[in-house]
């Protein structure tokens, strides 16, 4: 007497919860990387030129603080008072210390406006600042400094 059933093989099942979370992680990923890695050019900054002028690497974790013609300043499409970025700058200082940003100026930006933002990353201790600027070539707006 032969009491062992007879087992056909398990017919292969393709896993699609796995897939899906892998498909889900690769996802997220790409869309924070593609945040972080935007240069704000939705801002409308006409910036000044310079010869001297070109596209650099970005650094990881630049901090670009855009100036708009009427001197409004902002980070992150988010507008901002002084007494504002001089906390977040306070905050990038003690837990950053030599942190790079960038200001971005519009050609148009009262020099006063530009000082103030200066003044401000100076009490912060930011020290480690550019001003951006587009290359000379036909005056088009590249985003370099």
């Amino acid at each position: 007497m032969n009491f062992r059933k007879k087992s056909r093989g398990l017919l292969p099942t393709f896993q699609m919860t796995a897939m899906m979370d892998v498909i889900f992680l690769l996802l997220c990923f790409f869309v924070t990387t593609s945040v972080f890695s935007q240069w704000e050019y939705e801002i409308d900054i006409s910036l000044p030129t310079a010869q001297s002028g070109k596209v650099p690497d970005r650094l990881p974790g630049e901090i670009i603080i855009n100036i708009a013609k009427d001197g409004r300043v902002s980070i992150n499409q988010q507008d901002l008072t002084l007494e504002a970025l001089k906390g977040r700058l306070d905050r990038l200082a003690k837990y950053f210390p030599g942190q790079p940003v960038v200001l971005r100026a519009d050609r148009e930006t009262r020099y006063d406006a530009l000082i103030k933002v200066v003044d401000t990353c100076r009490k912060a201790d930011i020290w480690n600042f550019s001003m951006a600027t587009s290359e000379d070539k036909g005056g088009g707006a590249t985003g370099g400094r």
